[in-house]
């Protein structure tokens, strides 16, 4: 085994195997079913079926005022969420990194040992919380006690790549915008913001997305009155046995996705231009 050298494409195999089973295949198998719908006369087949090709599952999904509405209030609790773990791990990221006590990443370990322990334990404690506070037994509290248990689960998930962007600020910057006679407020807008702007759209896109289709969270905590998009989904996999609808919503879910992870990267790539090129005034 003494001198066996792979090349960089041999290296590569592995992963491109990897990413061709278990991302690609799926995805196609998606599209395929997204576009299909069962019919005696259809020209092809799919699983033993008589398939046709079709825009109805897209027409039946936008057609229904329900559908719409789960969709709404999906990205809606999804902003929500994203909204108060940023507003809650930006600053605690920011002690963190900068307090002297955290030298060894202690504090660091305490805030994320949550991510260790499965989050349908996490989400059940957080129901038993609830329910002894009194929150849990009001049903006008569903889409509240929801929030907060998305909050709690996906926090850990915030702060630390916030904290992984903060820890390497450089202060020889900050303490040059205080020469310069930039107050506080000002210096966190066009310094310390546009530096840890990474951690800020690596964060949004750890939480924004996947709270959407959390439904585990959405069904433990919002007794029943909340319904996301990812319980839409699962129903039609699962209950239905609709893998054409089922489909359809992930397409719709899959694009909006794509979007907003464009718009996300242009915040990103637009605030370290800023950075490089822009000035305190």
């Amino acid at each position: 085994m003494k001198g066996l050298k792979f090349s960089r494409k041999q290296l590569g195999i592995p992963y491109a195997l990897f990413l061709a089973l278990f991302v690609v295949l799926p995805l196609l198998l998606i599209i395929v079913y997204a576009f299909t719908k069962e019919d005696p006369n259809g020209a092809f087949t799919l699983s033993g079926t008589k398939v046709s090709i079709t825009f109805e599952n897209f027409i039946d999904f936008f057609g229904k005022n329900s559908n719409l509405r789960v969709l709404f209030i999906s990205f809606g609790l999804a902003i929500v969420t994203t909204a108060a773990c940023l507003i809650i791990a930006y600053p605690l990221a920011y002690i963190l990194a900068r307090s002297k006590m955290n030298k060894s990443g202690v504090l660091l370990i305490l805030f994320i040992l949550p991510m260790w322990i499965n989050f349908v334990l996490r989400t059940a404690a957080m129901k038993e919380l609830l329910f002894a506070i009194g929150f849990y037994r009001s049903n006008k509290l569903s889409f509240l006690n929801t929030v907060i248990g998305m909050v709690y689960d996906y926090l850990p998930f915030v702060i630390l790549p916030l904290y992984t962007v903060m820890i390497k600020l450089d202060n020889s910057l900050l303490e040059a915008s205080a020469d310069l006679g930039a107050t506080p407020s000002r210096t966190f807008m066009r310094v310390t913001l546009p530096l840890t702007m990474p951690g800020v759209v690596s964060a949004i896109t750890r939480v924004l997305l996947p709270s959407t289709t959390s439904y585990v969270i959405s069904d433990t905590l919002g007794n029943g009155n909340v319904t996301i998009i990812g319980k839409v989904i699962e129903s039609q996999f699962s209950t239905m046995f609709n893998w054409h609808a089922g489909s359809a919503i992930a397409m719709v879910l899959l694009v909006i996705i794509f979007v907003t992870m464009l718009i996300t990267n242009k915040f990103s790539d637009d605030a370290n231009t800023q950075t490089r090129g822009g000035g305190l005034w």
